[in-house]
């Protein structure tokens, strides 16, 4: 058998179907969109605690209404990184 047979032989053994393909693809789009949805949850969380530690530091007075806001901004921002992934599952499933 010569060498092209063989990998002629092969490529159609791991030959995919057209649903497996599409499959595939939606599973990388998918894994694709929940990188990019939680990177800017990611930078929007350290630039927030950044601030606010800063912010506390010139005014330790105010650390106690510094530290709730800054929580209910990461709260808010980490409801972006959640919808990122519910995203990623209907992309993956549907």
């Amino acid at each position: 058998m010569s060498m092209l047979a063989q990998v002629t032989t092969a490529a159609e053994a791991v030959a995919l179907t057209a649903a497996d393909q599409k499959s595939i693809s939606a599973a990388g789009y998918a894994g694709l969109a929940y990188g990019l949805a939680t990177l800017g949850p990611g930078i929007g969380i350290g630039y927030l605690v950044g601030q606010s530690v800063q912010a506390m530091a010139r005014q330790p007075e105010a650390a106690g209404m510094v530290r709730t806001t800054m929580f209910l901004g990461i709260a808010f921002t980490e409801a972006l990184a959640l919808i990122g992934f519910v995203v990623f599952i209907l992309l993956k499933f549907v």
